[in-house]
């Protein structure tokens, strides 16, 4: 939604947000502008900090996979252990597409586009992306889009 002309939504131009210092325990409020830089920084921090941990685990779910063995002398443990690493590498699966996800929205941050709906330009309430800080619409527009999905799937 970002004008080609300027590299953020507010028309200024993009800074390092890697730059910005942070202090302990901020929040982003309304009572200040939206999306300055401050309020970047943290949402990009805070995005780090949970691509950091998912990579983390997953790093201690191949380790986990590399020792143990699936050779249950016992048939039904044997499928009890398959059980429970099918979910777990499902679980891993889906944080895998999080994480692409997670690196979509820290380019949005870069390009200026952060904090602003893919759909109306609007801008999406701090509490939503405090809450899921990789939403990329307002809960109006996700609302809608949601409805129009679960038609087209009852067509």
């Amino acid at each position: 939604m970002a004008s080609s002309l300027s590299g953020r939504m507010d028309g200024r131009e993009p800074v390092n947000v890697s730059t910005v210092e942070l202090d302990d325990g901020y929040r982003p409020s309304p009572d200040e502008p939206f999306m300055n830089d401050r309020q970047l920084a943290y949402f990009k921090a805070k995005l780090l900090l949970w691509k950091d941990s998912i990579l983390k685990e997953s790093a201690g779910t191949l380790q986990q996979l590399q020792i143990d063995s699936l050779r249950e002398p016992d048939l039904t443990d044997r499928a009890s252990s398959e059980t429970d690493w099918s979910i777990e590498l499902r679980t891993r699966d889906r944080q895998r597409k999080l994480i692409s996800k997670i690196d979509a929205t820290l380019r949005r941050i870069e390009e200026g586009e952060y904090g602003y709906c893919e759909v109306t330009g609007e801008p999406i309430s701090l509490g939503r992306l405090e809450a899921r800080p990789i939403a990329t619409m307002t809960v109006e527009a996700q609302e809608r889009h949601e409805r129009n999905e679960k038609v087209s799937r009852e067509e």
